[in-house]
């Protein structure tokens, strides 16, 4: 049994944030929603028409009863929230974001890292992980400066008060990565995910089968 996994408690809003773009959130928030028979909400849409990361989930999460929840704000150019929001003569408000109704535990993906701007009010992500009072699992890929962009993510999640469940890391092993930021932050890693050549369910399943 996943020991660092199975001590977390899904039933409190549970977000995915990364320590920038492109880190790999949506394959760890099917690999938890694979783990956990949660369902997946991702607020923030924004970059594709056709659904973007919602219907990836679709694609990659097997459970019968898996539900995607309808995102709050969906804008089709590839940019920022605050950018795409603004192309479309629109605005992202935090305070109108609230949690969706649901009788299981979801997961909920966010987009960019922790201080991407969702407006010109100068509301963030971690703003949003605020208002919806969630704990954070944060996903670390590697690749040099993670490092620091790890520490820094953390720092605000602390100063924010933001309850930290564990570290996701994505990507072959760098040297001693894990080691300097477990001793600077003692924060646990929940598992790490490879690169995986193919994805599909098939992957997702497997990978999740050797969790335990």
């Amino acid at each position: 049994m996943n020991k660092a996994l199975s001590g977390i408690d899904f039933s409190i809003p549970t977000f995915v944030t990364g320590i920038g773009t492109d880190v790999g959130k949506t394959v760890v928030s099917a690999i938890l929603c694979e783990w956990a028979n949660a369902d997946y909400w991702k607020p923030i849409q924004s970059g594709d028409p056709e659904g973007g990361d919602s219907q990836t989930l679709k694609k990659l999460v097997s459970h019968s009863s898996f539900r995607i929840l309808k995102e709050a704000y969906q804008f089709d150019a590839p940019l920022s929230p605050h950018a795409a929001a603004e192309l479309e003569g629109k605005k992202i408000k935090v305070d109108s974001i609230a949690l969706p109704k649901s009788n299981k535990p979801f997961i909920i993906e966010g987009a960019g890292g922790l201080l991407v701007p969702l407006n010109y009010e100068n509301d963030t992500i971690c703003d949003l992980i605020l208002k919806l009072d969630a704990q954070v699992i944060v996903v670390v890929k590697e690749y040099l400066g993670n490092i620091n962009h790890t520490l820094l993510t953390i720092e605000h999640l602390k100063r924010s008060k933001i309850k930290i469940a564990g570290l996701v890391f994505v990507g072959e092993e760098l040297p001693y990565t894990f080691d300097i930021i477990s001793k600077s932050t003692n924060i646990q890693m929940l598992f790490r995910v490879p690169i995986f050549k193919t994805l599909n369910k098939n992957t997702i399943l497997n990978f999740v089968s050797k969790l335990d």
